[in-house]
């Protein structure tokens, strides 16, 4: 069984919605189904070819969060792509669970449009989950919250699994009468090669220098990296090491590249940071050499690398907190 998790959010540390859909994801995959996710503000220059990834999906999350008004324009984009894009007769096949979660007002309509919008597409309903979210952290502490959520992950595996029947929907019937998808004889990118943006020879011409001078300024920073494996990430965390007061633990990074693991010893003001292993922890974490990268260089915190999945975590969830106070590598940038 495969099941796609499609995040319509903006990748903010504080939202509500990647608590729930990592937890979700925890479950599934306890339950040995192939979990892949999709955030939609990551490729919001590609959202017309996401529908493709649907083709061997069983099962899929719509997951998004209410901020002001709506679902998000990300999900609304990927929905539209999936009217114009995507194959019907496919979609027909495949169970949907929406997820919304509002920090406003709007939760329960957010998820019925969700609902609304799969069934007028053709696909199957599946139980999903909505909730007003103040603060992210009364969420993650809530232990009935967090059954209510593993219990909804449940409850989607079985329908998956057992294709569970249901009723036809009304706007079913509606959308065959008065409904008619425009015939597009283009591919999702020659349509994006038409539209205003691409056409733009200025617009294009930025996109290129920019291009070139990001090419350039990752090609220095590799050069200037020293090649020695042993040394990779040292010199990083010594230079933004910033002493916090009273702060005192141990750090075990094991970076899924490399043999050894990454240790970092704090002590008040003192940090000692080498590759070797330790007996005694109070921070375990698991991460990829890409998720370290972008910490380093200042394009994610520890804490987004954290609620977005890349980084697993085993330990005192205080001292995991405390990374982005003792290493600051994001300079106020988020």
């Amino acid at each position: 069984m495969k099941i796609n998790i499609y995040y319509g959010g903006r990748g903010l540390m504080d939202d509500p919605t990647l608590y729930v859909i990592n937890k979700m994801q925890e479950v599934l995959e306890e339950l040995r189904v192939s979990v892949v996710r999709f955030n939609l503000y990551e490729m919001k220059n590609s959202i017309a070819t996401v529908p493709q990834t649907l083709k061997d999906a069983d099962g899929i999350i719509l997951a998004s969060t209410v901020e002001w008004h709506g679902i998000g324009g990300y999900m609304h984009q990927f929905l539209d792509s999936c009217w114009l894009y995507g194959d019907k007769e496919k979609i027909s096949g495949i169970y949907m669970c929406p997820v919304v979660m509002s920090t406003t007002y709007g939760e329960r309509e957010g998820k019925l449009d969700l609902a609304v919008a799969w069934e007028i597409l053709g696909g199957l309903p599946c139980s999903g989950i909505c909730g007003y979210i103040a603060d992210t952290m009364s969420l993650e502490m809530n232990q009935e919250l967090t059954r209510l959520i593993e219990k909804t992950a449940e409850n989607m595996y079985r329908t998956v699994n057992q294709k569970t029947a249901s009723f036809p929907a009304s706007n079913q019937v509606i959308k065959q009468m008065v409904s008619v998808t425009k015939n597009i004889n283009l591919t999702p990118q020659e349509s994006e090669q038409l539209s205003q943006y691409v056409s733009d020879e200025s617009y294009v011409q930025r996109q290129k220098e920019d291009i070139q001078e990001l090419t350039s300024l990752f090609k220095g920073m590799l050069e200037n990296q020293d090649l020695n494996e042993e040394n990779v990430y040292l010199e990083d965390f010594k230079s933004h090491f910033k002493p916090g007061p009273g702060i005192r633990a141990v750090y075990r990074f094991q970076i899924e590249e490399r043999d050894k693991p990454l240790i970092l010893e704090v002590d008040g003001p003192r940090l000692n940071c080498y590759y070797g292993n330790v007996s005694n922890v109070d921070v375990d974490i698991r991460i990829s050499n890409s998720a370290m990268n972008d910490i380093v260089f200042s394009r994610m915190s520890f804490q987004r690398a954290f609620m977005t999945g890349n980084m697993k975590t085993k330990g005192d969830f205080k001292l995991l907190r405390a990374l982005d106070q003792v290493f600051v590598f994001q300079d106020g940038r988020q």
